[in-house]
């Protein structure tokens, strides 16, 4: 799961805006530059946004290839509560999950697909957003788009398309922040004062 975290606490972390809204947006639309040149047809293509974040991070994809493309791809959901290996494990760095809805409202078999998410980290939440996918059928490709690469694999997961790399500590977290959810566009870099 990204380690993103549910704000900054004025008291006890001290925070530093790596995206600003302009700046996120131009790093969005050189991710949909990048993904239209790997894609020979951008309207055979599929977005499937992890939930929850990911989902909107899809849609604005999806809105950027229409709009200097001229294709819009299909767009999806997917939740992966019910993948997690953490699921049940008393690990206290990551929450236990509140199930959302997926949603794919295409045929994922022989599809290309890009899977989107906003903040790669350990790789976990890449490897059971792949196993929920493949329930729903068996994609040509599947391809990985991230807003921030935070680092920190443990998994031997690569995304194909990086809004952002940002070197962190395991201390630190990237705190990202989308207007339809937030009221705001931005990406933080939150440091723990312990």
């Amino acid at each position: 799961m990204s380690n993103r975290g549910p704000g900054h606490d004025p008291g006890g972390d001290a925070s530093k805006v790596l995206l600003d809204p302009e700046r996120m947006r131009r790093t969005l639309i050189r991710m949909a530059h990048e993904i239209a040149e790997h894609t020979p047809d951008v309207s055979a293509l599929a977005l499937v946004g992890i939930q929850r974040r990911g989902v909107e991070l899809a849609d604005r994809l999806a809105g950027l290839l229409e709009e200097y493309h001229g294709a819009r791809p299909a767009t999806g959901s997917i939740d992966i509560s019910f993948y997690r290996d953490d699921l049940g494990a008393r690990v206290p760095a990551y929450d236990q999950p509140l199930v959302r809805s997926t949603s794919l409202p295409f045929d994922v078999e022989g599809r290309r697909i890009v899977l989107v998410d906003d903040v790669l980290f350990t790789g976990r939440t890449i490897r059971a957003a792949i196993e929920a996918l493949f329930d729903y059928g068996r994609p040509q490709v599947v391809q990985l788009a991230v807003l921030v690469d935070r680092g920190h694999r443990e998994l031997p997961i690569r995304p194909d398309f990086v809004g952002k790399n940002v070197p962190t500590s395991r201390l630190e977290r990237i705190d990202v922040r989308l207007a339809e959810l937030d009221g705001v566009d931005e990406v933080s870099l939150v440091s723990s004062r312990a």
